[in-house]
């Protein structure tokens, strides 16, 4: 008996021969397909380890041309995967992630989802592919899409959907300009570029005492903005409700020298920049003004306090 995540384990009863009760093979413990398999029951919900008896049977779901089973390694290559198609690790991720965005335990979620919190916890830390009915539920449970948590809509820009019925534009505190700004992410800063064209590009920043900061190589198109008055936008799109927000802070940029400022700072960041490379040279933004818009629909009542 060989089995691939997604096939379908039947359990047929020893009387009758009829279908006594089936399940998704979620989890392989050989990369052969052999048993024994995790299988996520579907009268449950519930993952079990199973050890198939004479009784049980595996019936196989579409793999590829041949349909035949490949082993678990090759799932990350490119050769067993079409291009541009997500990574099975991917969604796992995506789900975690937007997960803790929400604020969402995975007791909460597992239960909006009506799946079990021990198949949950499979699918985030584990390579798996749940079926299409588990992804809508959890796109359902998390106020997204199933699109978005397999990442095939990573090479789209945001906001393709449909504007709100009643559309709301209302301006923001600079309170809730600083909160949405939060202690790090990804922003755009504006600048003039050595050839005097404008450029906007996208850097990791964190906010410190009040200051964005983002680190940079000394030759690039970032590090302009040193000795300049920049612009540095934050946003974000919500594709499912068609809201979103967005933050302009304006001030002057610096770079940052002194050797005790650039250690504190290099202790600190949250993460590394994601375009790789030496990028050493620590730049600076104190905002001056700080703006924000939020896009939300007309129809929604305000919450009253109890």
């Amino acid at each position: 008996m060989r089995a691939h995540l997604g096939d379908r384990l039947v359990v047929d009863s020893p009387a009758t021969g009829i279908t006594g009760r089936d399940g998704e093979i979620v989890g392989l413990r050989h990369e052969d397909g052999t048993p024994p398999y995790d299988v996520r029951w579907s009268d449950t919900d519930e993952v079990t380890l199973v050890f198939p008896g004479p009784d049980a049977h595996v019936r196989h779901t579409e793999h590829g041309a041949a349909g035949g089973f490949s082993p678990p390694g090759a799932a990350g290559t490119a050769a067993a995967r079409p291009a541009g198609a997500p990574h099975p690790a991917d969604i796992g991720r995506r789900l975690a992630a937007e997960r803790r965005r929400r604020g969402l335990g995975r007791d909460e979620t597992a239960r909006r989802a009506r799946i079990s919190s021990a198949y949950l916890a499979y699918l985030e830390e584990q390579p798996a592919d749940p079926s299409a009915a588990t992804l809508l539920a959890l796109a359902a449970a998390l106020g997204t899409t199933a699109t978005a948590l397999r990442g095939a809509d990573v090479e789209l820009p945001p906001g393709q959907g449909q504007a709100l019925p009643h559309p709301q534009l209302r301006d923001l505190a600079p309170q809730e300009c600083r909160r949405l700004l939060s202690t790090h992410g990804v922003g755009r800063v504006a600048v003039s570029a050595p050839d005097g064209h404008p450029a906007v590009v996208p850097v990791n920043y964190d906010v410190v005492d009040g200051d964005i900061v983002f680190r940079t190589a000394p030759d690039s198109v970032a590090a302009a903005a040193v000795g300049t008055e920049v612009a540095f936008e934050v946003d974000h799109v919500d594709e499912v409700m068609s809201e979103g927000w967005s933050v302009l802070a304006v001030g002057p940029a610096g770079v940052v020298t002194e050797p005790e400022a650039v250690r504190g700072l290099a202790r600190r960041a949250r993460s590394t920049p994601w375009a790789g490379g030496g990028r050493d040279m620590w730049v600076s933004i104190r905002p001056t003004r700080l703006t924000g818009r939020r896009i939300t629909s007309a129809d929604r009542q305000p919450r009253r306090p109890e």
